[in-house]
């Protein structure tokens, strides 16, 4: 038997065709695609035909297509049957039935020949045929696999063969794996900006594909007869995971032998030329979109008529057909030629409606001739900067990326008139690297040569020093994420190159981020780089937390995980220690897959810190991720933050935050933004706050001139320029950073130049004139928002695509007039005095279009699974408004619009679509989901056998239930029974304004079948928003009224009394009602609103007055078992009834809220409303109708009332809010509503207080009814955030509190912790220790007497004050900036330098000196050109300006250089300038302080410190040594003296002193030398008093020469070899002779 099946194989593996025979064949192909079940509608194609094969030549055969035949599907499967394709199949029968040749040895076809006249679409249709004989038969083995080329490439193939000995039969098996290929053919257009996530992939697939192919075959003497060949192959395609529902594509083929023949097979007459292999060849797929197809028959005439309809159709309102017709003219204009282009151009080019629209519809052409036009156009100046920087940015980033499109982008970035212009400069250049990224990532070889004219930009930028065009280069290769830029980046960065000392810290940060695009290709490579560079301690902890987030996104592995855990714990810089250990803690929660593997890692990684970094404060650096991720549905999504702190200042030094996305297996980083603000916090500090004014027109006026405050700003910091801008930004959209902006210098002069200059001012004044002379404006914007496709090669030979479509268009009509006319001497400022009219029609309309596509799509024919969403809105308004300037008069009437009902409208319908080029009128489109009538299918429909075509296909046999079930299930065809239509409309009646909306939904889906969310989408989804006029009277207009100022009065309608219900005031009435109610007269006869529940709430406070007692005395008795929310708190506010009589000034400002409305429930009755507001609508009898809000202001009590009330007669609904600030530290808000106010009321506390010794605030909230749906949400609220309350640290338990009564206490901790308890009526929930990103202003502040009359100045000043940092000096004793403590041993009569600014700016310098004979501190303060000295004289502290003595009489002193202040404070003197950074000086007897302002952290140095919160690096030198030892480190900024006869006394210097003792170093005896300053007597002096300091020594061989001139002169510079103490001198003594 094994003897025969060897024998057979080999039979097998020789021909099957032989000479001088003609093999006829039956030939049966077809595409279906849909859902599998049953029953639902499918669409697809069939050919049928005869095949003839004959021999031509050794080896050289060839194939004839005879009767062939395409038919065209969309129905019901298998219900419905195939429909001729009769016009399609003539019009192809040319292509069709030419023969062709190929080359066939041993079962493997070579080479293809075909005349020029068969397209690329019919010959693929002959690889399908020749696809079948494909054949690699081993002849030892009848089970193998290997690697097989087809006609989709070259995939994994499985072969099994067996025999049946009888029959004489041999029965072969392929199959291919589709998503295992070696070389798989496929074509992928606007996915260049996705990643493949492997990780995902290995969870689940969104497209699988597989194929068999089944052979009969019969040997004979010369090799084997294919009797029949039958191949069934199957792409299953989800959004989401396939195993929880997807879309298939089936595709079938049948040769079955009929007979041979003896003639042979004629070529025809034309020459046959080498047409590629069996592999699938690309023809016109790409010109040709899947959601519509075109029959272009003159492209000129048909683009022509497209583009007229857009701009007719899509003027006052969108066209809801305008995203596709828009579709159709990219589509058409990617079949132009460029001369027609270019023709079209100059036909419209001078309309403008019609020139808009071709530019915005050129770079969605995405071609090499589109990019060539636009350049050609700018630079022959027929295109506008605005113009060429739209089209140019669109065009760069859509555009098909290959070498020619590419070298027209680079002959593009490098042009002269592009280089001119810094914005088209900026675009181009970033396209040309998005352009590389889009190339390299299509193909496999990627040349170096793209981007070295790049590298070549930034070499020649840093000998330059260039840094703009340095920064620009380094994003430019950034984007384009090549590996080949590695070298030349990483020359711009420390320990790599020699430039980075030159390079200022923001060219080198952007070096390091430029590496991240290329991370995703060589991740080891730019690993080390960043490691490297992280565990670098000597570089700036910006760059170093910039290369954490570089290091982090290559994947760490656990071991380098591991390593960075354990280098943070010796990390000396806490901002770099926090920022990784916050990455490294959010990545732990990290649920993405790709990142699987490093959430695993620092999970590890985190317990080596334990508690360690878990402290610190929001004042330094973090990062912060959160993402979702759901496996079944291979989707998620993902958003990361992070904030770099450099000087721990409030506002972030430097801020980056991204988006990325994960969908069917791959992912794409959608969006990041960062920013730099840099100089801005400084800037922005220094800025003097802006007077008020009582008068309402000269507030107005001084609001227009709000713009001269950043001009203040400007100047300010241009007056003072640092290294760094004032700020900076960039966008990245899908990875390709697309814009940045640096604010420096440069740019703000030409800013200010443009907002201040004539022109600016010339321009403006056309364009105001213009506004008020009539605006007629009409605005449309098209976008091609999406064009994603991929498109596969099935094994019949047409191709499958997936494709996804978003176009939207975008209108605004707009009609304004203005009267009366403006005059020809208008000025601006006579706005503020005028009374004008303006009528204004407005007309915002969106229509967006979004298909999904799967199917065949070709030139000829397309049948495909198409799932459609239309919306469509329109918001129309039109506006009438009188604006009366003089009197507070402001008045808008809005005019109903005839016409339009429906606002919004949004639907998506899923359905099969079949249609040919050649008969477009007979399309057949069929909902996938039958219609009501058509889903009652009987069970028998279900069961019934298939359709005659398919039978026939199968060649009599059924088909497998694999692929069509034969018998659907009982559930299943029971729930197709029982599925219905969800119809579910819901409106709403503004009766008050004669409005009905209604919104109704209608859905039908395929989720009865299988509940999946894929099958949820399927079907038909509609929902709309109509609004129409509601029943009743006519409502001609709805006015609204606004009337301010002392005429406010005359404008109210319904005077509202508490003796009665308020009518409304006829006209003749009005003014003499209003004259009775504000005369002052006894309010004997009112009621109160609040009647009843001002009772209920006495009563109330009563007896919880009297329960807080007892409470009080039992929390006494039990207070060591009191629980941790328990906040005893102790007003501020004393109540009028408790102050004393002999306190007649307090009763403004603690008065209590009853006593005030005891005086007056109804501020109508003694004031004059503020402002009144009317809100009615006018109906056509004249009716009143409508709301009439009252605000009124009583300024001795400081009280507001605002009244809302219904203006319909008889309706006596309100809203009624009072609000009391009762004192400085209470105020009060009692709402009521409903009937007279009297249906629901709640009470609003807010007060300061103490608990314990903390400051303290709470809020109180009390109620006595509220209606149901209003706690019923407030409970979903508390149910939602419930959910949170581990992750932020909030403790909730169960208490039995106030049932009517939400309470909220926060305590001050410390100046930046709070802590916080919420009291619910049966919850109590509290955090303890909630840290603050601002420090709090609670302590003392009696300084703030001079900013009384100015809030701005006085929020300015707590700001400043809170937040700055403080340095102390109690006797020895320096607690330093960064709240470290150290023992200070002071040198005799020598200055110290206490604090200074350390920026070259050198803003200010304090200097402190100990006066040892008094004991006595003294300081120095040079700040401003000024000179102050403060010193103690007589047990009292003295001062001086430039060595005048300043009395204390004299005091405060203001200086009048600059906003400097020195003023008595308690014991002692205060000097404050917080705008040149020193918040305050102060000196007493005891104590000295010494604070800067916030902006000035990190930036100062000298004993106190550089105040940027690194306790670790405190003691650094002048130098930037850092030093181990407090009085080292102290002594380094002595001040040393000059002569030893210096009146001064100071007789110390800085010396490097030798060690006196014998050193044996690495075997060596050595000498060494100190490597820091030691304090010595000068020459011809002698210590009279020392002490001992540990210090850094360097030694050197004992033997080596090294003089002390000479040889030490750098000896501060070298490294430390030991450390030993060192005598050091406090004070000297001279003699007469001293030098």
């Amino acid at each position: 038997m094994r003897v025969l099946v060897l024998a057979l194989i080999v039979a097998l593996a020789g021909k099957y065709f032989t000479a001088g025979k003609t093999y006829v064949y039956k030939y049966e192909a077809f595409l279906m695609g849909g859902l599998p079940e049953e029953g639902l509608a499918r669409a697809g194609m069939k050919v049928r035909s005869k095949v003839k094969i004959s021999a031509a030549a050794s080896n050289t055969f060839m194939l004839k297509l005879v009767d062939p035949e395409i038919s065209e599907y969309s129905g019901i499967w298998p219900k419905d049957a195939f429909t001729p394709a009769s016009k399609l199949t003539s019009a192809l029968a040319a292509q069709l039935l030419t023969p062709i040749k190929f080359e066939y040895t041993n079962g493997v076809v070579g080479k293809v020949f075909a005349p020029t006249g068969i397209s690329a679409t019919v010959l693929n249709i002959f690889r399908g045929i020749l696809n079948i004989l494909q054949l690699n038969i081993k002849k030892t083995q009848n089970v193998y696999e290997l690697q097989e080329s087809g006609a989709q490439g070259v995939c994994k193939t499985h072969y099994v063969i067996s025999e049946d000995a009888k029959a004489e039969r041999m029965f072969l098996t392929k199959t291919k794996d589709m998503n295992h290929c070696q070389e798989r053919i496929a074509m992928d257009i606007g996915l260049a900006y996705t990643e493949k996530c492997a990780e995902c992939q290995a969870r689940g697939n969104a497209l699988k594909g597989a194929a068999a192919f089944n052979y009969i075959m019969k040997p004979d003497d010369t090799g084997a007869l294919i009797l029949e060949a039958t191949t069934t192959e199957m792409i299953q395609f989800s959004p989401f995971e396939i195993m929880n529902g997807a879309a298939q594509m089936e595709a079938r083929q049948i040769l079955t032998f009929v007979e041979i023949e003896k003639a042979a097979i004629q070529p025809i007459s034309a020459e046959y030329i080498h047409r590629g292999s069996l592999q699938y060849q690309w023809g016109s797929e790409t010109l040709q979109t899947p959601i519509q197809l075109l029959r272009v028959r003159n492209v000129e005439a048909q683009t022509v008529e497209i583009l007229n309809h857009l701009v007719t159709n899509n003027m006052a309102k969108v066209h809801e057909d305008a995203p596709l017709k828009f579709i159709e003219l990219i589509q058409l204009l990617r079949v132009a030629s460029p001369d027609g282009i270019n023709a079209l151009w100059n036909q419209y080019r001078a309309k403008p409606e019609h020139r808009h629209w071709i530019l915005n519809a050129l770079p969605a052409i995405g071609n090499n001739v589109a990019l060539r036009f636009l350049m050609n156009k700018f630079l022959a100046n027929e295109m506008t900067v605005a113009e060429a920087a739209q089209a140019l940015m669109a065009s760069v980033h859509m555009v098909t990326a290959n070498l020619e499109t590419i070298k027209t982008a680079e002959s593009l970035a490098m042009n002269q008139k592009i280089q001119e212009n810094a914005v088209l400069r900026e675009i181009v250049m970033l396209g040309y690297g998005t352009m590389v990224a889009k190339y390299c990532a299509q193909n496999s070889t990627c040349p170096a040569d793209l981007v070295k004219p790049i590298h070549d930009i930034a070499v020649k930028a840093i000998s330059s020093g260039e840094i703009e065009k340095l920064v620009l280069a380094l994003k430019v290769l950034g984007n384009a994420g090549h590996p080949a830029s590695i070298k030349p980046i990483i020359k711009i960065l420390p320990k790599f190159g020699g430039a980075a000392a030159n390079l200022p810290l923001r060219a080198q940060i952007d070096a390091v981020l430029a590496l991240r695009n290329i991370a995703k290709k060589e991740p080891k490579m730019v690993q080390e780089i960043a490691l490297q560079l992280f565990m670098d301690r000597a570089l700036h902890p910006e760059l170093r937390m910039v290369a954490t987030i570089v290091m982090f996104e290559t994947k760490l592995p656990m071991g380098l995980v591991t390593a960075l855990a354990d280098s943070l714990l010796k990390e000396t810089n806490l901002q770099v220690a926090s920022f990784a250990y916050s990455h490294m803690k959010a990545m732990t929660r990290h649920t993405a897959p790709d990142f699987a593997s490093v959430a695993a890692a620092c999970n590890v990684a985190i317990k080596i810190f334990g508690s360690k970094f878990e402290r610190m404060s929001h004042r330094f650096s973090r990062a912060f991720h959160l993402n979702a991720y759901h496996n079944p549905w291979l989707m998620g999504a993902a958003a990361s933050a992070y904030y770099v702190n450099d000087a721990a200042t409030i506002m972030p030094r430097a801020m980056m935050a991204n988006a990325r996305t994960y969908l069917a297996g791959a992912y794409a980083d959608v969006f990041e933004l960062g920013l730099r603000t840099d100089g801005i916090q400084e800037a922005i500090l220094k800025i003097p706050a802006a007077q008020d004014d009582a008068d309402r027109i000269t507030k107005m006026k001084q609001v227009m001139k709000a713009v001269m405050h950043f001009i203040y700003i400007s100047n300010n910091w241009r007056a003072h320029p640092s290294s760094q801008p004032l700020a900076s930004a960039f966008v990245k959209v899908f990875g390709q950073e697309i814009a940045f902006a640096n604010l420096d210098k440069a740019v703000l002069d030409h800013l200010i130049e443009m907002t201040t200059g004539a022109a600016i001012q010339t321009r403006g004044k056309k364009i105001l004139d213009a506004v008020l002379s009539g605006v007629t404006l009409h605005y449309a914007k098209p976008l091609l928002l999406a064009e994603v496709r991929r498109i596969l090669p099935t094994a019949v030979g047409l191709p499958m695509e997936l494709s996804f479509y978003t176009a939207a268009v975008a209108a605004a009509s707009v009609e304004a007039t203005v009267t009366p006319p403006v005059p020809e001497n208008f000025h601006p400022a006579q706005l503020l005095k005028s009374d004008i009219n303006i009528r204004a029609a407005l007309s915002p309309s969106l229509s967006m279009h979004t298909y999904a596509v799967m199917g065949v799509n070709t030139a000829f024919i397309q049948a495909a699974l198409v799932s459609r969403a239309r919306v469509h809105t329109i918001v129309p308004a039109k506006i009438e408004a009188r604006l009366d300037m003089n009197k507070g008069n402001f008045k808008f009437d809005f005019l109903p619009v005839q016409g339009i009902d429906k606002l919004a409208s949004a639907v998506v319908e899923t359905f099969a679509v079949a249609r040919n080029v050649e008969d477009l009128a007979a399309a057949k489109i069929t909902p996938v989901i039958p219609a009501e009538g058509t889903s009652q299918l009987s069970r028998e429909t279900f069961s019934s056998k298939n359709s005659g075509t398919a039978s026939s296909l199968g060649g009599g046999r059924r088909a497998s239930s694999e692929i069509i079930p034969v018998d659907l299930p009982s559930k299943i065809a029971n729930r197709l029974r029982t599925s219905k239509v969800i119809s579910k409309k819901k409106c709403t009646v503004a009766q008050t304004f004669g409005i009905k909306a209604c919104a109704a939904l209608e859905s039908r889906n395929a989720a009865f079948i299988r509940r999946c969310p894929f099958y949820a989408m399927i079907g038909k989804h509609a929902l709309s928003l109509e609004v129409a006029p509601a029943p009743g009277p006519v409502i001609e207009k709805v006015e609204i009224e606004i009337q301010i100022g002392d005429k406010a009065a005359e404008k109210i309608i319904k005077v509202i009394n508490w003796s009665d219900d308020g009518k409304p005031l006829e006209d003749k009435n009005v003014l003499m009602k209003l004259k009775k109610i504000l005369v002052p007269r006894p309010n004997n006869s009112t009621t109160n609103l609040y009647s009843s529940s001002s009772s209920r709430s006495q009563s109330s406070r009563s007896s919880s007055s009297r329960s807080s007692t007892t409470s009080s005395t039992s929390s006494r008795s039990s207070s060591s078992s009191a629980s941790l929310y328990d906040m005893l708190f102790s007003k501020n506010h004393i109540h009028q009834h408790s102050v004393p009589t002999d306190r007649p000034n307090s009763q403004s400002s603690a008065q209590s809220l009853e006593a005030i409305f005891r005086k007056a429930k109804y501020l109508a009755n003694t004031v004059a409303p503020a402002v009144t507001i009317l809100i009615r609508a006018m109906r056509a009898d004249h009716k009143v109708q409508g709301y009439q809000i009252a605000a009124y202001y009583d300024k001795p009590t400081a009280r507001v009332q605002v009244i809302l009330a219904n203006l319909t007669e008889g309706n006596n609904w309100r809203i009624c809010a009072d609000g009391v600030i009762l004192s400085n530290h209470k105020m009060m808000a009692k709402i009521a509503w409903g009937i007279e106010c009297k249906q629901y009321a709640t009470e609003v506390t807010a007060e300061t207080g103490f608990v314990s010794k903390d400051p303290a605030a709470r809020l109180k909230i009390s109620w006595d009814k509220l209606p149901r749906r209003m706690t019923k949400y407030g409970k979903r609220v508390y149910r939602y955030f419930r959910r949170f309350n581990e992750e932020i640290g909030v403790t909730v338990a169960k208490a039995k509190n106030d049932r009517k009564k939400l309470k909220l206490t926060v305590a001050a901790a410390s100046e930046t912790s709070v802590n916080v308890v919420l009291k619910t009526p049966r919850r109590t929930i509290y955090k303890v220790g909630m840290g603050l990103p601002v420090a709090l202003p609670i302590r003392n502040t009696n300084e703030m007497a001079p900013f009384q009359d100015n809030l701005a100045e006085k929020l300015a000043y707590l700001f400043t004050k809170a937040n700055a940092a403080e340095c102390t000096m109690i006797k020895d004793t320096v607690t330093t900036f960064n709240s470290r403590k150290y023992k200070n041993e002071m040198p005799h009569a020598c200055y110290q330098v206490l604090a200074q600014d350390c920026t070259p700016e050198l803003k200010f310098i304090v200097l402190l000196k100990r006066d040892q004979a008094q004991e006595q501190n003294q300081v120095n303060v040079k700040i401003a050109k000024i000179d102050v000295d403060m010193y103690p004289r007589d047990s009292a502290i003295m001062v001086k300006v430039n060595g005048v003595e300043i009395p204390a009489s004299k005091l405060p002193y203001h200086h009048p250089g600059g906003k400097i202040e020195i003023r008595k404070e308690g014991e002692g003197i205060a000097l404050q300038a917080p705008s040149h950074g020193l918040q305050e000086v102060y000196l007493d007897l005891n104590t000295l302080k010494v604070k800067v302002t916030d902006w000035m952290r990190g930036q100062t140095c000298g004993l106190c410190g550089k105040a940027d919160g690194e306790i670790r690096q405190e003691y650094r030198t002048p130098n930037e040594r850092l030093s181990k030892n407090a009085v080292s480190y102290a002594h380094s900024w002595v001040l040393p003296g000059r002569s030893c006869r210096d009146a001064s006394e100071c007789y110390i210097k800085h010396e490097s002193v030798k060690l006196e003792k014998q050193v044996i170093l690495n075997g060596e005896e050595s000498k060494c030398y100190s490597v820091e300053p030691v304090l010595r007597c000068l020459p011809g002096c002698m210590s009279v008093r020392t002490t001992t300091v540990t210090v850094g020594f360097h030694c050197l061989p004992a033997d080596s020469n090294l003089n002390r001139s000479g040889g030490l002169s750098s000896i501060y510079e070298k490294s430390t070899d030991l450390w030993e103490t060192a005598e050091a001198h406090l004070a000297c003594r001279c003699s007469a002779q001293c030098a």
